[in-house]
């Protein structure tokens, strides 16, 4: 027979199973909290560092402009969930290191129902990231469109002068700004089958306004 716990071991017992309980609860609100915020987070970072390909992000134009020309293309994305169209005006411009350019994309809700979505974007090669600084952007921001509504979105971008000091950008002559757009929930995008949209396609009809 084994022997009969005593009612002082018992409740020391029920005290330490209650405190591991609670122990494990906190951490996994901890690390659920973390979870969510660790999004934002990550892109702020990104978007200080140009980690992982991210554009900087600044207010401010360069404080000069050199003679090196980098070809800049820029490449448009949709998911096949969201049922839009979405195109820049011209694929691809040259540009001084330090010049400010301006780019216009246009996006079209070709569905029969007002839709929501958001763009995500990256540098290519990944490395650029830490060099392209965007000054005016659409992307990370939800837009609502009714059916048929056209938008124009800027992105106002140049390439940092401090290229010229990294040895690794040397050989570096063209870069690709490269969008996605997803449908949104709750500010962030919902993934899905990605198609490759067309970048210069001739206007077309539609209500339109400007960002």
């Amino acid at each position: 027979m084994s022997a009969m716990q005593d009612p002082a071991t018992a409740a020391l017992a029920r005290t330490r199973a209650t405190r591991t309980a609670l122990w494990c609860s906190g951490l996994v609100m901890t690390m659920t909290a973390l979870a969510f915020a660790s999004v934002p987070l990550y892109d702020l970072f990104c978007r200080m560092t140009g980690f992982g390909g991210t554009p900087m992000v600044r207010s401010e134009a360069a404080s000069s402009i050199s003679d090196r020309v980098i070809q800049v293309r820029f490449d448009a994305n949709v998911s096949a969930q969201l049922g839009w169209s979405f195109e820049a005006e011209t694929s691809v411009i040259q540009a001084r290191v330090g010049e400010t350019k301006t780019v216009f994309y246009k996006i079209t809700n070709r569905s029969e129902q007002a839709t929501t979505g958001i763009a995500t974007f990256n540098v290519q090669p990944s490395h650029a990231g830490a060099h392209f600084v965007k000054m005016q952007c659409f992307c990370f921001t939800e837009h609502t469109l009714k059916p048929g509504e056209s938008m124009e979105a800027p992105v106002v971008f140049y390439i940092d002068p401090d290229i010229e000091k990294n040895r690794d950008m040397r050989n570096i002559h063209a870069m690709t700004l490269s969008y996605t757009y997803f449908p949104s929930k709750n500010g962030q995008p919902v993934g899905g089958q990605v198609s490759e949209a067309a970048p210069a396609a001739a206007k077309t009809g539609g209500d339109k306004s400007r960002l």
